[in-house]
């Protein structure tokens, strides 16, 4: 079996040391970068399983990261952070991370965390081919290649804009509270915000917005949550 590349990001020795033997004990393989701009310089020469990203660090904070690696790539990523504000946390899963880390943990935790996206990813990836393309008025989820249409023209979405997307699209007309949609998306362990379900529909909207669509297909439903509908169904 082979072994499982994490790509540790902190300006920090200490903490990329400490990180790194608590994920070399548990058989990982670990690169480390102490700068953004070096992180987004080795994603691009190598390929990971997973990345932990501290947030602040000078220059090119983690945030700023997590949105370029947002661009191209869908590879789990795990925030570190000291900020315990809620709007914080919201705002970086908003952006693409996949969860955080409040500085300091337990080496428990943070190897519970990892192995926690790792099987998520895993088991996105094995569902992947049994996905099909749903299709609507000017919108097209092509869920295999996990690519966006609109007008038939290709929109960037954060993996887990196109994950919430799909997911109410392909249940259409069904309404899902905040709460069902973090435990289906974000996972059981997640213990942060349901807000930031919030965060990522108003993203999804821009984008469609932008794009031309012509009608809003993601619909709150006041006191509930959100649910899908195409154009020209009944609400």
């Amino acid at each position: 079996m082979s072994k499982i590349h994490v790509l540790v990001v902190d300006d920090e020795w200490n903490m990329r040391n400490l990180l790194r033997l608590y994920l070399v004990k548990e058989g990982f393989v670990v690169k480390e970068a102490s700068t953004g701009y070096e992180a987004l310089s080795i994603l691009k020469q190598h390929s990971f399983d997973l990345l932990i990203l501290d947030v602040m660090m000078p220059g090119m904070d983690g945030w700023q990261v997590c949105k370029t690696v947002r661009e191209t790539e869908i590879i789990p990523i795990l925030m570190l952070t000291a900020r315990t504000e809620t709007k914080d946390k919201v705002h970086g899963l908003g952006i693409g991370a996949d969860d955080y880390l409040t500085k300091p943990f337990e080496p428990e935790e943070l190897v519970a965390r990892v192995f926690s996206l790792l099987r998520r990813s895993m088991i996105n990836q094995a569902q992947k081919p049994q996905d099909t393309a749903l299709v609507f008025n000017n919108l097209k989820i092509n869920a295999d290649a996990r690519e966006v249409y609109i007008h038939e023209k290709s929109i960037d979405f954060t993996p887990k804009e196109f994950d919430l997307l799909h997911f109410l699209a392909e249940h259409c007309q069904r309404t899902f509270s905040r709460d069902d949609l973090v435990e289906r998306l974000w996972g059981y362990e997640y213990t942060g915000d349901a807000r930031v379900v919030d965060t990522h529909v108003k993203n999804i909207r821009e984008k469609m917005n932008r794009a031309g669509l012509g009608y809003e297909a993601i619909h709150t439903v006041w006191g509930v949550g959100y649910k899908f509908i195409a154009q020209g169904e009944e609400r």
